[in-house]
Order: C-alpha cells, then sequence, then structure tokens
C-alpha cells in the first residue's frame, strides 16, 4: 500500500476517498522503507490547507506528534504570497534553517502553488543542505459541482516565472511517484516541485513498490539523477517512424496514449517528465526524424490562454531540420474531465487532431468491478477484503479505488472500482479508463454492486454496468417488493440491457466480519461462472479466512450464501412514466482515517482551540474580504447565500397578559451601521439559535466534548472553513431539535451497532414504515435529537452527525414597521409556538422560543426576504386588509407608511382594516395604534372580529358581510387591492365573502366572481400570505 511520507519516501496517501472499518483479516503492505524527513532533526513539513482539504498531509502530521527527533511539521493558510514564509526560512539571516541548513518540505495542491509561485523567484540559490521540495498532489475541485480533476490548467500562468534554480518532475504511476519523490531529495543544487496524480494511481490499494536502490552521488543535475534511476527527461512511446507526434505532461492522459500507442501505426508521443530545466537538445533527439507534425497539448483554464508547453516546444523546434508543423491544443478543465471521467473521449480527441485511427485501450482480460456502498456501514469493507483476496493468489493482480461523493446524499456515497487480471498482462492505465464513472455510460461493469437499497432509488447507478452483466442487490426486500420499489427508469436499464439482477440479505445479525464475508463468498460464485461450485467457493474463501469466523463455521455461511441468493425477473414495461429523477455520482471528496480513529472529510475534523486562537490573532487572513454597498459581515453566516446583518435588540414586550396562555411579543431592533435596508411589507429571516442548556445536555448523553473544536468546510466553497466548538456548531448552525425527514432515518441506520436499532431505522425509512415515521413526525413530533436518544447504538462520529442533520434554516418573519417612518429600526410581532406531546413532553417553536429569551442588548444575525404583501404603486388606490393575530404585523407597516404620506399632505385612498383575534382584552394587538389611526382618517373602517368575546363567534370574513357593497365597489370598479395575513384556515370563508358581495352587488354569478377574484392575483390586487 503506497503511504504519505515526504523526503525519501512516497507522497502517496494510504487513505482513499473513503476510510473503511478494519479487518482483522485485511493484510497490510509493508510502507517503502525510504529515508522521510523525520530521520532528519533539521528537517520540517509545511502543510498547507488545500493540500490536506485533498486528503494529503494528515497522516504526516499525525505522524509528526509521534516523531522522537523534533522534526516540526507546521499547518500554513493557502493566500496569495503564501510561498513568502518558506523564502524567509531559507534565506540568510535570523532563520535557524538557513544558519543549520536544512530541507524544507511543502505539501500544496496545484491551485495553492499557482499563489506560491510569485514568492518563489526570492528563493535563495538551493545548497546540498539547505533547498525546498514541494510535493503537490494533482487533484482539484473544478465547476459548481466541485468534482475533483487531475488538471493542472491553474498552473499554466506559473511555469514562465519559475526561476531556473526550480526544478519540475511530474510523475503518473504509483511507481514513478515514489521514485521521483525520493529523487526530489536527492538533487543536491536544485529545488524541486514534484506533481503526482492524486487523482487516481496514486490512492489506488494493490501495488507493489520497489525502493530506488541506485546510488547517487553528490551535484547530479535533474537529468542526471532521471537517468540512474532509469528514466529520461522526455520519454518516447509509439510509433519509431510516427509521423505525428503527441507532446503532453506527464499524467493520467499520457498513461492512455502510452497504452494506446503500442500497437498505432504513424503516431508517437513525448511524454515530459521534467518541465524544468527545458533541454531543447535532448527533445529534439528523442522526436523521430520522420515526424512532420507535432502536437502539443497544455492544461490551461481557458480557451485564450497560450500554454507554456507550446511556447518551449515550439522554440526548441524552431530552427530544427527538417521543418516541423507545431499546432498548440488548449485543454481546458471541463475538457480534462470529459477525457477522464467518458471512455475513449480522449482518444477520439487524438484522431480528430492527427487524422489518424487510434483503437481504444483494449482490456478483455480485466474483469471490471464496480460497488456503491454508504460510508462506514457493515459493508463498506467490502471492495478491501475482495482486493485482498485476490492479491493472495499468485499471478492475479488487483486494483482498487475508491472514491466519495459528499454532496448528493446525506453521509455520502462511495463508489469503489476494482480491476482484477493476471498478472502483467495489461498496460498500467488509469482505472478510469477501463472503467469510466460516464453520467452517458453505455455500462463498462462485468459485475455491479449495490450495498444498499436507498441507492437505487437516489442514484443513476445501473447505467455503469455492461450489457447482459451480472448486478447484485444487498437488501431486505422480497422480489415482489423489488419490483414496487425501484424507479420505473431502472427497471427499465434492466431490461434494456438484458442485466442479471440477484438479490441477497446479508444484513442480519451477525458480525460486520462475517457480512463482508457472505458477500465476498456471493461474490466468487458469480466471478467463477460456470466452474462454480459450493466446495470450490468455499475452498478459495478458507485460504483467507479458515473454518471458522467469529464463531460462525465457513460451511453454515457457504450454505447461506448459495441458499439466498434469488434473481428478480423484471417483465417489459407496458408505458414508461414519470418518475424522479436519479442523482449522478461525483467524485468530489477524499477521506483519511487517522490513528485516533477519527475521520478526515476535505479538511473537516475535531481539533483543539489552537485552531480557533488563528483565527483571533490573524483576522487578516482568516476573516473574508467583503467589497460591497453595505457594512453586512460574510463570516456572519458564511454559508448562507443571502446577504446576512447583525442587528442589536433593544425592546422584548410582551403585549399578551401574563395569565393569559398564548405569548405574543412584541420586538424592536437597533439597524444603525449595519447596512440593512427593507421594503413595505418584506420579511426578516431570523437566524435562530438552539437552547444553550438542552444542546449541553445533548453533548453530555452523547459524549462528546462541547469545548473540542470542529472543522467544518462552508457548503458550496471548498476554499472557507467553519471552525468552531461543538457547542457552536449544535447551539448556532445545526438543526439539532428540527424535525427530521424520512432520509435521516435510513443513512442513521448504517451507523447503528445494535442490529433491532438497524431493522427499526430501516423500517421507518422504508415506504413499508410511512404510518410509523407519519406518527412519529406529525403526531410525536420527534426531533432529531429524539431519534438518536430512541436509537442509541447510531452514534455517527460528531462531524458526521453535523452534515447528516444539515443546518438551521432561517425563519422568517413580515417585518411590522415601515423604515420610511421609524429609521434605522425593524419591528417584528411574534408568537411563542409551543405544545405538549401525547407522552406530556413540552415542545416549544425553535426560533419563536429563541427570541422569547432575548435580552435587551443581544446581537442577532438576520437577513431580508422579499415578499408578495406590497403596497400598490397608486397611493389613491382603496385597500382591504385582513389580518388574524400576529397577521396584523404587515399591516403595521402599511399603516405606519400610510399615516406618513398623509402628513406629507399627500392623498390616500380608503383603507378598510380586518383584524381578528380570541379576546379583545388580550389580543388587540397594537389596539392603541389602531384607534389613534382611525381618528386621524389613515384607516377608513375597521372591523374588528373577537371571536371568544360573544356566545355566538364572530370572524373576520362575518365583518366583511357586513361591509360587502363597498368591498364588491372598491374591487370591481376602483382598482381596490385585497390583502389577507395570518393562517390558512380562514381563507375558503374569505373568498366565499368577497365572491357573495361581487354576485350581490356586481350582477356576476358565483362561477364569474370566482374567475374575476383569480384574475386579480395575476394582478396582484388579491393577495395571500397565509401560513
Amino acid at each position: 500500500m503506497a503511504s504519505e511520507i515526504s523526503g525519501s519516501s512516497t507522497p502517496l496517501s494510504s487513505t482513499t476517498t473513503l476510510s473503511s472499518p478494519s479487518s482483522p483479516h485485511i493484510h497490510k503492505i509493508t510502507e517503502v522503507p525510504l529515508e522521510d524527513p523525520f530521520n532528519n532533526p533539521l528537517s520540517s513539513v509545511y502543510v498547507y490547507d488545500v493540500a490536506e482539504q485533498v486528503g494529503f498531509g494528515t497522516l504526516t502530521k499525525e505522524w509528526a506528534k509521534t516523531a522522537s527527533n523534533g522534526t516540526s511539521v507546521v499547518d500554513l493558510q493557502t493566500r496569495p504570497g503564501a510561498g513568502l514564509s518558506l523564502v524567509g526560512r531559507l534565506s540568510q539571516g535570523t532563520s535557524l534553517d538557513a544558519l543549520k541548513g536544512t530541507t524544507l518540505t511543502a505539501y500544496t495542491t496545484p491551485s495553492g502553488l499557482a499563489l506560491m509561485a510569485p514568492s518563489l523567484p526570492y528563493l535563495p540559490p538551493a545548497t546540498p543542505n539547505t533547498r525546498l521540495v514541494i510535493q503537490v498532489p494533482a487533484v482539484t475541485p473544478i465547476g459548481e459541482t466541485l468534482a475533483l480533476s487531475p488538471t493542472l490548467s491553474s498552473l499554466a500562468s506559473v511555469w514562465s516565472i519559475l526561476p531556473e534554480n526550480v526544478s519540475v518532475l511530474l510523475s503518473s504511476t504509483p511507481q514513478q511517484a515514489v521514485d521521483f519523490a525520493s529523487l526530489s531529495y536527492k538533487v543536491a543544487n536544485s529545488h524541486v516541485i514534484h506533481l503526482f496524480d492524486h487523482h487516481s494511481t496514486s490512492r489506488e490499494i494493490g501495488h507493489s513498490i520497489i525502493p530506488l536502490r541506485s546510488t547517487f552521488g553528490d551535484g547530479l543535475t535533474i537529468e542526471e539523477a532521471l537517468q540512474k534511476a532509469g528514466y529520461q527527461l522526455y520519454e518516447y512511446l509509439g510509433d519509431e517512424n510516427a509521423t505525428n507526434v503527441v507532446i503532453l505532461l506527464n499524467g493520467p492522459l499520457a498513461l492512455i496514449l502510452k497504452a494506446a500507442f503500442k500497437n498505432c501505426s504513424g503516431l508517437g508521443a513525448v511524454v515530459v517528465n521534467a518541465l524544468s530545466p527545458w533541454n531543447e537538445e535532448t527533445l529534439r533527439s528523442v522526436i523521430p526524424s520522420s515526424a512532420t507534425t507535432v502536437h502539443v497539448l497544455d492544461e490551461v483554464p481557458n480557451s485564450v490562454t497560450q500554454g507554456n508547453l507550446y511556447v518551449q516546444v515550439f522554440s526548441s523546434l524552431w530552427n530544427d531540420a527538417p521543418k516541423r508543423a507545431v499546432y498548440s491544443y488548449r485543454i481546458t478543465p471541463t475538457q480534462t474531465q470529459t477525457f477522464i471521467t467518458a471512455a475513449g473521449a480522449f482518444l477520439h480527441f487524438i484522431e480528430d487532431i492527427s487524422h489518424i485511427e487510434v483503437q481504444d485501450v483494449s482490456t478483455p482480460d480485466v474483469k471490471k468491478v464496480l460497488l456503491f456502498s454508504i460510508p462506514r456501514s457493515s459493508l463498506s469493507p467490502s471492495a478491501a477484503f475482495l482486493e485482498d483476496l485476490f492479491s493472495r493468489k499468485a499471478g492475479i493482480s488487483s486494483r482498487l479505488l475508491t472514491d466519495h461523493d459528499v454532496f448528493s446524499k446525506p453521509g455520502g456515497i462511495t463508489a469503489n472500482r476494482l480491476l482484477i487480471s493476471r498478472s502483467n498482462t495489461v498496460d498500467f492505465v488509469p482505472i478510469s479508463a477501463p472503467l469510466p464513472l460516464d453520467p452517458n455510460s453505455p455500462g463498462h461493469s462485468d459485475f455491479l454492486g449495490i450495498l444498499d437499497q436507498s441507492l437505487l432509488k437516489s442514484h443513476s447507478i445501473l447505467k455503469h454496468a455492461k450489457k447482459g452483466s451480472i448486478v447484485l442487490l444487498v437488501t431486505s426486500w422480497t422480489p415482489v417488493e423489488v419490483l414496487s420499489n425501484i424507479p420505473q427508469q431502472v427497471a427499465a436499464v434492466i431490461v434494456e440491457r438484458q442485466l442479471s439482477l440477484y438479490i441477497i440479505d446479508i444484513k442480519g445479525p451477525i458480525q460486520d466480519t462475517v457480512q463482508n464475508l457472505l458477500f465476498e463468498l456471493v461474490f466468487l460464485r458469480f466471478f467463477l461462472g460456470a466452474s462454480a461450485s459450493e466446495p470450490t467457493v468455499l475452498q478459495l474463501a478458507r485460504t483467507t479466512f479458515g473454518d471458522v469466523i467469529e464463531g460462525v463455521p465457513l460451511v453454515k455461511l457457504g450454505s447461506h450464501a448459495w441458499s439466498s441468493l434469488q434473481k428478480v425477473s423484471i417483465p417489459p414495461l407496458a408505458t414508461p412514466s414519470e418518475s424522479p429523477s436519479l442523482k449522478e455520482f461525483e467524485a468530489n471528496a477524499i477521506a483519511v482515517e487517522i490513528p485516533e480513529g477519527q475521520t478526515v472529510v476535505n479538511g473537516a475534523r475535531l481539533s483543539s482551540w489552537h485552531d480557533a486562537a488563528k483565527h483571533l490573532l490573524f483576522p487578516a487572513v482568516f476573516t473574508p474580504q467583503y467589497e460591497g454597498d453595505s457594512s453586512s459581515n460574510p463570516s456572519l453566516r458564511p454559508e448562507a447565500s443571502e446577504t446576512t446583518f447583525l442587528i442589536t435588540c433593544t425592546v422584548n414586550r410582551r403585549l399578551t397578559p401574563l395569565e393569559y396562555n398564548r405569548n405574543v411579543f412584541h420586538l424592536e431592533f437597533d439597524t444603525s451601521s449595519t447596512g440593512l435596508k427593507y421594503a413595505i411589507g418584506e420579511a426578516l429571516g431570523v437566524h435562530g439559535w438552539n437552547d444553550e442548556a438542552e444542546v449541553h445536555n445533548f453533548c453530555a448523553w452523547y459524549g462528546v466534548d462541547p469545548e473540542r473544536l470542529i472543522t467544518i468546510p462552508v457548503p458550496g466553497d471548498d476554499t472557507k472553513m467553519h471552525t468552531r466548538t461543538v457547542l457552536q456548531a449544535l447551539q448556532q448552525q445545526i438543526d439539532l431539535f428540527g424535525r427530521p425527514p424520512k432520509s435521516f432515518y435510513t443513512d442513521l441506520a448504517e451507523y447503528a451497532t445494535n442490529d433491532v436499532d438497524r431493522y427499526a431505522l430501516h423500517f421507518i425509512g422504508s415506504p413499508e414504515g410511512s404510518f410509523t415515521f407519519k406518527k412519529l413526525s406529525e403526531k410525536d413530533t420527534v426531533t432529531f435529537a429524539d431519534v438518536l436518544k430512541k436509537y442509541p447504538s447510531a452514534k455517527p462520529g460528531i462531524e458526521l452527525l453535523c452534515e447528516l442533520i444539515g443546518d438551521i434554516k432561517p425563519r422568517h418573519y413580515s417585518i411590522a414597521s415601515a423604515q420610511s417612518v421609524v429609521g434605522d429600526r425593524v419591528d417584528l410581532l411574534v408568537v411563542t409556538v409551543d405544545w405538549v406531546t401525547p407522552e406530556g413532553s413540552p415542545r416549544y417553536g425553535q426560533c419563536t422560543r429563541y427570541l422569547a429569551g432575548l435580552k435587551i442588548g443581544q446581537k442577532v444575525t438576520v437577513s431580508i426576504k422579499p415578499s408578495v404583501m406590497k403596497l400598490p404603486p397608486n397611493p389613491k388606490q382603496p385597500l382591504i386588509m385582513a389580518g388574524l393575530g400576529t397577521g396584523a404585523a404587515p399591516f403595521r407597516a402599511f399603516l405606519q407608511h400610510l399615516a406618513w404620506l398623509t402628513q406629507k399632505g399627500e392623498e390616500i385612498g380608503p383603507v378598510y382594516y380586518y383584524f381578528g383575534s380570541r379576546h379583545q382584552a388580550a389580543e388587540y394587538l397594537y389596539g392603541e395604534e389602531i384607534e389613534a389611526f382611525l381618528l386621524q382618517g389613515v384607516i377608513t373602517r375597521a372591523g374588528l372580529a373577537f371571536s371568544r368575546d360573544s356566545p355566538e363567534k364572530v370572524y373576520i370574513q362575518h365583518k366583511m358581510l357586513e361591509d360587502s357593497e363597498e368591498l364588491a365597489k372598491m374591487l370591481h370598479d376602483n382598482q381596490g387591492v385585497f390583502y389577507l395575513c395570518g393562517p390558512t384556515w380562514p381563507v375558503p370563508d374569505v373568498y366565499e365573502a368577497l365572491v357573495n358581495a361581487l354576485v350581490k352587488y356586481k350582477g356576476a354569478d358565483p362561477i364569474k366572481a370566482g374567475e374575476y377574484l383569480e384574475g386579480l392575483k395575476e394582478e396582484e390586487r388579491y393577495v395571500l400570505e397565509v401560513y
């Protein structure tokens, strides 16, 4: 297994894009015993955050904790000028590194190197004892989906500014990566940048790595060091008499060409292993004299950027004889991603530019296995079990690559690609070449395993199965239930491609290791094909596991695996119907398992208070920069798409009597110096907090220290990270006491260690559990925290739990003030939401509870949301406003603004105000202001309905019936506007009252009257804001 060691060892990571539970039966491949920086007491390793976010550097930091030689590992932030700190460490002066001599190692990514590059020209000359080595895992998130790509496009502008004393090496295979990493420390008179393929090959499991055995002397150049290791600056491959030659940097695309050009007439390729120093004479010597056309492929950020490789090649061949045509091809990140994910796309591109037919890379002797699973589930190690099994067999080669998608499904989804072949019979190409995860895949896998039944309903994964191949679904469904649960588009793929669908239920009350063995036995049955028999399969498994596994006889497991397998026949679809669209798998995360048992995904981890201290000590580095018209602070809620503001509570006054059973309260906030502006009728989005005491209680029960730090990537932007305490995350960001959706039960089931809990959670999340889910959600009103306590064996790590739950959504409240009147202030009218569950437990609305508890001077994070509640453009238009309870809030803003207009001498139209609540003495909200508006003539008529104050209940629709003639005239003749704000229940009665008014006084029949009101909705003259 390749390992992540800097210095003379390999930079390859021993982690995959998914960390799996360990198994005592999976052997560890010994790390390459090469010299590393921990053997040199004066060496230092600098890990930039972007490197750790792609899974490189985390293990180095862990190993440094136990290093006994004083080696330092330093965290650095990526920003413009990021390389200056390294320059300073190597420069003469007070630097201890410069005085005593040391080799500094830095980890960064292509995008991080691009920010570091302007500082590198200031590096002092390299010496045998003082130099810089930068290890660069070539993987970059691109596009809106943040898909991981091996593109080097971000370095297009970097190559030309690198100084002559900086050498650049590029590797593609695991062996090359190890060798070039070692060579980086053998070159004494040059600083070195080494880029290696971390997108795929360096993360593969299953390779035997042979350390360099050559003896390297002092003073070697890059070219001499490469030659002693068995490499060249420029490697030629293909037809020795080629007429067309492709030149490109070493990487996954070069590996594809190497395999494709073995038997391709007329085509050759030059793979650049060292971009700097550039040797024109060596390049000319490797290009065959028969070549008439040279095609240079440059990875660039866009099609208008000129690549540096073309400039170098063109200048080298300018005066060369014979004359050759040199063409430039600019490969953008989108093209690179297409070449990597779409089968044959890159070779078709080569055909188009060379006009020579190129055969696709053929892998007939390779068995291609694709497994989809859920992270950290009981079956997630299955791919590692299979790779381990075949790696033990003489003459068999197995390669495993794990990719992870953390965005398309809460908790993530994992794709394991496993290639099995006879040793040394297949050209080494990236696993994505024979088994791509193409969104438009025609099917490539010989065996496709779906290890969680929910994935069949959420993701389009059967498209990756080759026609006529095997699909194995691990499920608790019966064949009949499979037919009723799978989407029709999935069934159509099965029928169209003639796939053989098998199901088996192996997630029973047995140990995880036994479950994985059961899956392995079923896989072997299919892998051996016609020669498979129960004794044969057991014999193969016995060599790895023995006769008894976790107390269960192997024979018994074999019998179960043989008898429980069922084939599902999918009938042809009579008529295709609409079905929910399925998501695509996109590799966008790399996970690292550290010794403490924690999993770090894209840099998210639990950490100490030191990380937060850095944010306080160096705000210029960590605080997001903002350029805008207001003083809004983007660090308030960096994950929120809307602009947020920090306002101050100045008034929190209860409007209803203390003895009354409803707490309706009035809030005022000071917005001065915040830049917050709002229009009449808009809503205020409040980012409420969970109750601190409840969060502390949950942390104590969950066994997590509330003061520990958790670093979480900001959704949608991998360059920003939250670093906060667990308490802050659970109180301010994570919706711990919100209501869980059905999918949460299914996702949580994968973390249950108790079988009863696991089955119960799976059942509630299944179609059969709809009644139970409805009871839990609507009657018991359980929260995320309640579910976790109800099924205590399901305890994902706190960082995973945060992702499973998601963020608190802002609650929106109609603004009860007009900024034209109150200035730097915003008012709200709120009623607390509380109830009692059938078990007698009190429940509170998350945000109303937060607002009710606000203290004077307390800061609140808010945002503004537009609303349909807008005043008409002409203030003379009649207004009919109907509000129930806190639905009076926007009309208070309306009336304040209208009163302000009258004070300025402007004429306003008639205003009819209808208000309803239970008791006038307790809930006549803003009653004094209403009476004042009546006296001022702002309100023409007020229809007040207090339903519990009279023997017969009176509601606002009854008051409207008293004014039917006036209402009909205003709406029909005078361009009047009607508004209703409050609960939904009076909407039909209010609608009927208006229809009756139009029928009685405007001669319309009920149907025409209803159509007229519907037309008013389109004109924004019949406006409802109900909840």
